[in-house]
């Protein structure tokens, strides 16, 4: 797949393009990359060194070789819940790497997808928990009410799972999660196997709520991820904080 086919000019407007993207010129007056209170919030992280490195990696990348999700989708998540907004939290790890599956949001894929095995069970569970049936496989009407569907690493290779890894993004990720960590408002945050897990040291704001088990992958979720109620105990949550529940 050329690398125009992914979203991305490839000529000088698209280096420039990133570049805006990446708050490296924000001093121009025109470096926005989420249009969202998120750009307030993560404003110095697009200053760091690490940013600016992971940037041009990520431009190399979607240049050279088939990446995932589709460029002009990588910041889905914050996009589309914006940092006021943030109910709940729900971590992967990185995006699906099949041909059309990955579109910036964590465990989601568009309609026309074949639905992945943690996907399935996901919604398995919901039913098991709250008698709901989804037919689709796409969560964006979830991120549209206060779900932020955030993955660890916000790209990745076609085919080469955990790719992107160490690359930068953990970093910035990890900052996102620190900053919902400040907030006033409390928070659900849904920690879904051992990775997942390991960000709950991230969370030490008290007002804040964890729900964590095993994750829903075939080879664990019948070790405590069924069974486990993360919609239902949210959604209590939730409206014992004086919040309209989620409707999953």
């Amino acid at each position: 797949m050329e690398a125009s086919r992914q979203g991305i000019d490839t000529g000088f407007y698209g280096w420039y393009f990133f570049l805006i993207c990446a708050n490296i010129i924000l001093d121009l007056g025109c470096g926005v990359m989420i249009n969202k209170k998120w750009d307030v919030v993560l404003r110095d992280e697009f200053h760091k060194d690490y940013f600016k490195d992971l940037g041009i990696f990520v431009k190399s990348e979607y240049k050279s070789k088939v990446c995932f999700p589709k460029y002009s989708d990588i910041f889905n998540a914050l996009r589309y819940t914006d940092y006021d907004a943030v109910k709940v939290v729900i971590l992967g790890q990185d995006p699906y790497h099949g041909l059309g599956e990955a579109h910036g949001l964590s465990f989601s894929v568009h309609d026309d997808v074949r639905r992945p095995p943690s996907l399935n069970n996901i919604l398995k569970e919901l039913h098991d928990d709250l008698g709901i049936v989804r037919s689709g496989n796409e969560l964006t009407d979830w991120a549209k009410q206060g779900v932020l569907l955030l993955n660890s690493v916000l790209t990745v290779e076609a085919d080469k799972p955990l790719s992107h890894k160490g690359k930068g993004w953990e970093i910035f990720t990890d900052n996102v999660i620190r900053y919902l960590n400040e907030r006033e408002d409390p928070i659900v945050f849904i920690l879904w196997g051992s990775y997942a897990r390991s960000k709950k040291e991230l969370i030490t704001n008290k007002r804040h709520f964890i729900i964590e088990s095993a994750h829903p992958s075939p080879l664990s979720a019948s070790r405590g991820f069924f069974g486990s109620r993360p919609f239902s105990r949210t959604n209590k949550f939730l409206e014992d904080n004086g919040m309209s529940p989620i409707k999953w």
